[in-house]
């Protein structure tokens, strides 16, 4: 390719995809609407349907995860996302790129147990039988188990304090292999509550999963060369040490540390998106799981090698499925995981907490160095010529000027469009 992709028209673009990936121009289709997410699918997803909405999806290069190349796509409506995360990824690349990985499939459902007489003594009852209420799960789930899924355990914990005073939760442990898997855990609880009633003397009132997915966390690693940290008139040395500055921050505080997260799920919602799953719950419990010690903290760790190099590690909860749900439903869903290539839950994990941790880093660098601003207005110089009245083919010629004058507004956007107006009736 003699350009780069972000120099290619929309139509080269989707060349190379066809060229390059398993998808083929019907799938591609789905990008462009034409075969995408229609009004009458749309009005058997969600109540009330009138129509779709529609974000653009970008495509992040240079990924290499566990060895493999991936191009990954990303939703979202952000100038900056995808160049930054791009170009993260192609420095790790330079050290062979995230090794990622996810600690097992396995999701917690709760069962609120209320009106005990002896709370612990209840708790105990429950452990003795655990073996029978795990087999009454899976007895009802015959297809998850003969997928390698089905439950695992089953834990007891007792809440002392809260406002109605002491009560006991069940948390049913429940391998749902290649699922998101709220429905599945959810019915598995409805199965549950009669039995645990009868066993127990209890009420049980509440029966939901949780979004705090701590057994079922991914994490991502990458080691970036101190030489390639280096540009214009910073050393390696002087972008390394003020990203960790910078990290520091985030680690010590919380009014940071919600915006340095934020930065990471930039990354990570726009992939969870364009694969349909549900990026409410892997923000709830990425954020549950920066507060998990008491404080609200940094969800990445960064460190200085032993060789000088820059270092970072990101883990977070990540329920992502490949199957059911919106991932079977929504036909651009269904053709962002073949262009993935994906073929389990797991390695989707994978990719997207490694795009998480190069978009932090992303944002580290440009505010460690020259400042967010520097970069993110670039591109978002083509959004307010498009907001000024720009057509596509004027757009990036407004936004070069408007970047070039360092006059990034409505105004002076509109002023050139007119200059470029009169410039033709001359």
């Amino acid at each position: 390719m003699t350009k780069k992709f972000y120099q290619l028209s929309l139509t080269e673009r989707h060349q190379y995809l066809q060229d390059h990936t398993a998808l083929t121009a019907s799938d591609l289709q789905t990008f462009t609407s034409q075969k995408g997410l229609s009004p009458e699918r749309a009005d058997a997803m969600v109540e009330n349907a009138v129509g779709v909405f529609s974000l653009p999806i970008g495509i992040a290069q240079n990924f290499v995860v566990n060895g493999k190349a991936v191009l990954v796509p990303m939703v979202l409506e952000e100038p900056s996302v995808i160049a930054g995360a791009s170009f993260m990824a192609r420095l790790a690349q330079k050290s062979g790129g995230f090794t990622a990985s996810m600690s097992s499939q396995q999701m917690i459902g709760q069962l609120q147990l209320l009106d005990l007489k002896d709370p612990e003594a209840t708790a105990k009852i429950i452990n003795e039988n655990k073996d029978s209420l795990l087999k009454i799960v899976n007895d009802n789930a015959p297809r998850l188990v003969q997928r390698g899924g089905g439950a695992r355990d089953i834990e007891t914990r007792l809440v002392q304090s809260s406002p109605i005073g002491p009560f006991l939760v069940i948390h049913l442990i429940l391998d749902v292999r290649d699922a998101m898997g709220a429905n599945a855990i959810n019915t598995a609880l409805e199965q549950l509550a009669e039995p645990v009633a009868k066993l127990t003397g209890g009420r049980v009132h509440l029966k939901i999963l949780s979004n705090l997915a701590d057994k079922r966390l991914a994490t991502a690693e990458a080691t970036f060369a101190l030489e390639t940290l280096a540009f214009d008139s910073y050393s390696g040395e002087t972008v390394r040490d003020g990203i960790l500055e910078a990290w520091a921050f985030a680690v010590a505080d919380p009014y940071r540390a919600a915006t340095h997260n934020k930065g990471i799920m930039n990354g990570i919602d726009a992939v969870v998106l364009a694969t349909g799953n549900d990026w409410r719950a892997i923000e709830a419990g990425a954020h549950a799981y920066a507060a998990r010690d008491g404080g609200y903290t940094s969800l990445s760790q960064w460190r200085k090698d032993e060789n000088g190099n820059l270092h970072g590690k990101l883990t977070l909860p990540m329920a992502v499925g490949i199957v059911g749900g919106a991932t079977r439903v929504h036909p651009t869903a269904q053709a962002n995981l073949k262009l993935m290539g994906v073929r389990t839950a797991e390695e989707l994990g994978e990719i997207i907490v490694s795009v998480g941790l190069a978009q932090n880093l992303a944002a580290m660098r440009a505010l460690a160095t020259e400042g967010i601003q520097r970069g993110h207005m670039s591109l978002h110089a083509r959004q307010i010529a498009l907001a000024a009245g720009a057509n596509a083919s004027q757009a990036q010629n407004v936004a070069d000027q408007m970047v070039r004058e360092n006059a990034i507004n409505a105004q002076r956007a509109q002023e050139i469009l007119k200059e470029m107006k009169e410039d033709r009736h001359d």
